[in-house]
């Protein structure tokens, strides 16, 4: 296996000794690596190592570009190695795998041609301003388990291009995968610029808090977000946080079921649906709302589900334990409460952390699968008599990532989604997004901009320059 990575070959359970922790597979619940568990003197060290890197790697835009470029190639080139070990350890079909391989060397390429613009600011005044850019020092990037790659490139593209530097921590379910990225970009990238630790609680925490850097940026749940908004505050850092999010998709009177359902179930279902952005709750109208419900549980129950290794494989499993026992508490919590399981409704019973695609009907409306984040395969389809009666309910809970409303008349669509109290709407389609738009959320789903050129300047500070004007006498 490719340097950097070390696979455990016994099937054997348990953190392994000497300052290591197992790597599951999701699709056996079985160790097949493992990986360093690192602490506060390895984050020390990262962090100084990437001070020291920083004061070369933001003096020259030229060559930055030229190495994220590199970083591009070399991360296209490792493909085939990177794609089976994130399949292996995160459960995501191969083809997902590549897909998420591609998106991390595409926002590579994307930013390298990213610069910030100086302008001049004219006031009347009789001196010279011109707005200039610097970058901020080192950046820390905590990255989830359900997008290892494709995040943490999210993380550290704009960060690289803006001068940066960066120490990357990956998920303890998915460190693998990372840990070889890293070696690649290693190879074209110098020394202290990019790093990656890998470890257990309080690994996170103690990155987000360290005195060294001046940037934090975080994906993952809206508690752990306040955690590491309150561990950088002790430094001032600047935090970017993502926290997820309960996206809703209205479905308006003169819908076409058929023509869309297809596209409705890939936004709910893709990765097992753990998505930040995924379709987490359908609003139909009561006359639609049999077929409705009827077309996404017959979409379910064709499902193939699978380990991710598998060519057939159309949905993975769970990726851990604690995931998946959340995944059915919400599950069964909504059944017990009257809730009728349309299409699946239960745990697979197999190895591994497979969950049935499951499409729920006469869901309570204020059932935790409806108002919290599932982050799985589960889908509460739930019936709406006004339209007003669905926007209310749609903008009902703490979470605004996104939303999308579906019709023939896209006009109209477009109305409704303008009353949508989230970041971005899509109509008649979900979770599609441009690398050169702002990503971001409104109430608890986040804090900050990803995204575009928000994202570049998301990582630098102003810098105005005051030069008086030559005096006309």
């Amino acid at each position: 296996m490719t340097a950097g990575v070390e696979l455990r070959r016994d099937g054997a359970g348990g953190p392994p000794p000497g300052g290591r922790f197992a790597v599951l597979d999701p699709a056996t619940g079985e160790a097949f690596g493992e990986a360093p568990d690192q602490g506060a003197r390895d984050v020390d060290a990262a962090v100084a190592r990437a001070h020291d890197a920083w004061r070369s790697w933001r003096a020259d835009p030229a060559a930055r570009a030229a190495a994220l470029l590199a970083a591009a190639d070399a991360v296209e080139a490792a493909g085939a190695d990177l794609a089976p070990l994130l399949t292996r350890e995160q459960g995501k079909p191969l083809t997902e795998s590549y897909a998420e391989i591609a998106r991390t060397a595409a926002r590579l390429r994307h930013f390298a041609a990213a610069a910030p613009e100086p302008r001049a600011i004219t006031d009347g005044r009789p001196v010279r301003s011109e707005l200039r850019w610097r970058s901020l020092g080192p950046v820390a990037a905590v990255v989830p388990w359900n997008f290892p790659l494709q995040l943490a490139s999210a993380k550290f593209a704009p960060a690289l291009a803006a001068g940066n530097t960066v120490v990357l921590k990956p998920s303890p379910y998915t460190p693998l995968a990372t840990r070889l990225l890293g070696s690649v970009l290693s190879s074209v990238l110098p020394e202290g610029v990019l790093t990656v630790v890998t470890g257990r609680d309080p690994l996170g925490a103690l990155l987000a808090s360290h005195p060294g850097v001046r940037h934090v940026t975080f994906t993952g749940s809206a508690a752990t977000g306040r955690a590491v908004a309150a561990g950088a505050a002790g430094g001032l850092a600047r935090v970017t946080l993502e926290l997820g999010g309960n996206d809703a998709a209205i479905l308006l009177d003169d819908v076409d079921v058929e023509r869309i359902a297809d596209r409705l179930f890939r936004a709910a279902f893709r990765n097992c649906g753990q998505v930040c952005m995924a379709v987490k709750r359908v609003y139909a109208p009561r006359r639609l709302y049999p077929r409705v419900v009827e077309a996404l549980a017959e979409r379910a129950k064709a499902a193939v589900v699978g380990p991710g290794l598998d060519p057939g494989t159309e949905l993975g499993p769970v990726n851990n334990a604690a995931q998946l026992a959340r995944v059915e508490r919400y599950t069964g919590r909504a059944l017990a409460d009257g809730a009728r399981a349309a299409a699946g409704g239960h745990r697979l019973d197999r190895p591994g952390y497979f969950h049935a695609p499951t499409v729920l009907a006469d869901v309570p409306p204020g059932s935790p699968v409806v108002v919290e984040e599932q982050f799985g395969p589960v889908l509460p389809v739930l019936p709406y008599g006004s339209l007003d009666e669905a926007v209310e309910a749609a903008n009902g809970t703490r979470f605004g990532l996104g939303g999308s409303v579906w019709g023939t008349d896209e006009d109209r669509a477009e109305e409704v989604a303008g009353r949508l109290e989230c970041g971005t709407a899509w109509i008649n389609h979900h979770a599609e997004l441009s690398l050169a738009q702002p990503f971001a959320g409104v109430k608890e789903s986040g804090v900050g901009v990803a995204g575009g050129p928000w994202g570049l300047y998301g990582n630098l500070s102003p810098f105005v320059v005051h030069r008086l004007r030559p005096d006309p006498s």
